[in-house]
């Protein structure tokens, strides 16, 4: 039995309240990398504009903005 053939046979065994899972687990595995790859160069060119590149926020700075609060962790 191929893999394929595997996969379709435990499909069909899959109840059908479970296949919400499955096809949120297939389309994230057949997802196209390359359409994933062009949105991390964006996210890449626009830190690299931006005038607040290499501005840092202290983790209770940023805990503080959040709401976090960090003396209950």
């Amino acid at each position: 039995m191929s893999e394929k053939e595997m996969a379709m046979h435990l499909l069909e065994n899959v109840p059908a309240y479970k296949l919400g899972y499955v096809i949120a687990y297939l389309q994230g595995i057949t997802a196209d990398e390359k359409e994933d790859d062009l949105f991390c160069e964006k996210l890449l060119r626009e830190y690299e504009a931006s005038e607040e590149k290499g501005q840092y926020v202290t983790l209770e700075e940023m805990a503080k903005m959040s709401g976090v609060n960090l003396g209950a962790v």
